[in-house]
């Protein structure tokens, strides 16, 4: 694992230690236990950095934390999440992105992780798709985001696409901007913070408390872009953009079509599955890729 930090500290916080990784990555094992994560193309991971582009599920934490912390166990590459702008305007809470390794998403930043080989993790659909609505499960809102692609273009990046599946299944959102009075009140807040009013949810019963659904990742085969060096036009960085899309919404139905026919999918069933030796558990698979429409 590449951990040499940039030569701009106060723009690339360095990464916490791999002690301090291990301790976090501890903390969750409890949570682990209920989650159960599966993962499917770990092993496709550059060692020498990657930026792997995938789906924001709702409100990001119910997941994420989990699929970094496996990456970092099997492969101990420690992930770089880029930030929204709306994170850093908060006192405290940057500081504490800052130690946790994640990075403000600016161009400069991005730039200086690539030439450091550092293992960047970007979500286009960014704080809209975080702060998704009713009926938006597992939808890539990125509009018409092409960033990303251009900067893996210019430093001839590889881009690795990935998928989560299981944190939408959790919440159900019942008020968003598009209900009256919440949505004007939202839209007011937006132009404010410069950030997505969250979506009123429920989840266990009528509380807002998430309900035990297990968690799937998937990591698809390196795209290379080195093939479009020296474009910097819109049009590379699209046809970037919409293979990469195409591939994370693959991978995004591959996971939920192993997520229906998994029989340890419910808690308690997999708690008892667990409790009978027999049987045993399903494990983990490696290396199935889902086959994208032509």
């Amino acid at each position: 694992m590449n951990t040499a930090t940039t030569p701009s500290p106060a723009e690339i916080p360095e990464l916490p230690s791999e002690q301090a990784i291990g301790r976090l990555v501890s903390l969750l094992e409890p949570y682990r236990r209920i989650t159960a994560p599966k993962f499917y193309g770990i092993g496709n991971l550059p060692d020498d950095g990657s930026l792997l582009v995938g789906n924001h599920t709702i409100y990001g934490f119910l997941d994420l934390p989990f699929m970094m912390a496996e990456v970092w166990k099997r492969r101990r590459i420690a992930i770089r999440g880029l930030g929204e702008h709306a994170h850093y305007k908060v006192p405290v809470w940057r500081e504490l992105l800052g130690k946790c390794g994640m990075v403000r998403g600016t161009r400069d930043n991005v730039r200086a992780l690539m030439r450091d080989r550092q293992t960047i993790l970007v979500f286009p659909g960014g704080a809209r798709e975080v702060n998704k609505g009713r009926g938006q499960q597992y939808q890539l809102l990125w509009g018409e985001r092409i960033g990303f692609a251009r900067l893996a273009i210019e430093q001839g990046y590889p881009i690795v696409p990935c998928a989560a599946v299981g944190a939408d299944d959790m919440l159900d959102v019942i008020v968003d901007q598009t209900t009256p009075l919440y949505g004007q009140l939202a839209l007011a807040y937006e132009k404010v913070m410069g950030f997505p009013t969250p979506p009123v949810v429920r989840g266990v019963g009528l509380t807002p408390l998430p309900r035990p659904e297990r968690l799937y990742f998937w990591f698809g085969e390196p795209i290379d872009t080195t093939g479009f060096a020296g474009r910097d036009d819109d049009t590379a960085a699209r046809a970037v953009r919409d293979e990469v899309k195409a591939s994370v919404m693959a991978g995004i139905q591959f996971l939920r079509d192993e997520r229906d026919k998994d029989p340890d999918r419910d808690l308690t069933k997999r708690l008892l599955r667990r409790a009978t030796p027999d049987k045993g558990n399903v494990g983990e698979a490696h290396g199935r890729q889902p086959r994208a429409d032509p």
